[in-house]
């Protein structure tokens, strides 16, 4: 492939890797993807603690973590700690985020916290201003931007090779792995799982205008919830369109029937066709996403660059690095907390359009 056909897919990195970082949170996230990543990178974790201290000894005896607080409030404490890793379930982040900043005043330089970054756009605005009085730079950790065949298409967006955008669509039929934590909130696929994709449409076209929204319950998740299957179309005043469909059912694949599991996404432009596919559904396995494009610049020829990283855990080292970049740089993170707000309020959206059965303007939520 010609260097002008090289796609940009990999996150700029700091000039200072050994940050010390503290880990807040000791589950699959850290342990299978925060950590390996970071390890991978060469970056610096001095610190670990959870709320079950033996989950926490594991993980730091795994992962080569020389100090395992008794409890978070004692690591928030650690004065080495420079930057804050937080991954702990959304509705306990606020309280979390709001304490360390109180603690870490003058001394923590950074917060990497989980998605969704609250569950609400007002508690969303509160941490980033406690954030911003404390002086710690907020990033939020939505990793589907860092997913390689999203980040592709991004740069061929940024590039103009397109033109105008007319339809974006991702068709997922895929079966997340609920963590016991979900059962409870107040929103399950929207908040947990439709939130990469909602992001992912922010990333490639901005905020959109308008919502359209339909929801149902998963049949096969037993815990009480609303919103299991979502639907949605997202309008933009300049024309564009987005649609998802977040099937986390994908039929009785896991009750004998043979099934058809994947993620697949599609970007429509006045000059140019891109579509892909996305790996995670297959992890453990190391299923690479993908990317083929065709634009009016070469005309009738399709390209389909090839790389070896994956989303799961390869892109969690984009989420920590934009951080660092930012604490370094004196700027805002390319995931930012400010940022991460529209997506919340978005997430919002989807989940009031499904529930009062009519068309929501974002207006209502920002």
């Amino acid at each position: 492939m010609s260097d002008d056909l090289a796609l940009n897919i990999h996150p700029k990195l700091p000039r200072r890797k050994d940050w010390r970082i503290g880990i807040a949170g000791a589950g699959f996230i850290v342990a299978d993807c925060h950590l390996v990543a970071y390890r991978n990178a060469g970056f610096h974790p001095v610190a670990i603690a959870s709320r079950k201290p033996e989950t926490a000894k594991a993980v730091a005896a795994r992962h080569q973590i020389s100090t395992v607080h008794g409890t978070i409030d004692e690591l928030l404490a650690d004065s080495r700690i420079e930057v804050l890793d937080v991954a702990v379930p959304p509705d306990a982040q606020p309280e979390l985020i709001r304490k360390a900043a109180k603690l870490g005043q003058g001394r923590l330089r950074g917060i990497l916290a989980q998605k969704p970054l609250a569950l609400s756009v007002k508690d969303a605005k509160d941490l980033v201003q406690c954030c911003t009085d404390a002086g710690i730079v907020l990033a939020v950790n939505q990793n589907m931007r860092f997913d390689q065949s999203v980040r592709a298409a991004k740069d061929l967006l940024n590039r103009g090779w397109l033109g105008e955008p007319v339809l974006a669509t991702i068709d997922m039929r895929a079966v997340p792995h609920w963590m016991p934590w979900a059962e409870g909130q107040p929103s399950l696929s929207t908040f947990i799982m439709s939130i990469h994709h909602l992001d992912t449409f922010r990333y490639w076209l901005g905020t959109p205008d308008r919502v359209l929204a339909s929801t149902r319950p998963d049949p096969r998740t037993k815990f009480h919830h609303t919103d299991g299957i979502n639907l949605y179309i997202l309008e933009y005043d300049n024309g564009a369109r987005a649609s998802s469909w977040d099937d986390v059912w994908a039929g009785p694949c896991k009750e004998g029937v043979a099934g058809d599991i994947g993620i697949r996404w599609r970007f429509e432009g006045t000059d140019g066709l891109m579509q892909g596919t996305i790996g995670w559904p297959k992890y453990p396995a190391k299923e690479l996403s993908t990317i083929e494009f065709s634009t009016r610049r070469r005309p009738g020829m399709w390209f389909r660059p090839k790389w070896d990283a994956v989303w799961f855990p390869d892109a969690f080292v984009g989420t920590m690095a934009q951080l660092f970049v930012a604490i370094e740089d004196g700027t805002e993170p390319e995931i930012g907390g400010k940022d991460n707000v529209e997506t919340i309020a978005l997430c919002e959206a989807v989940f009031a359009a499904a529930k009062e059965h009519r068309v929501v303007t974002m207006r209502e939520f920002l």
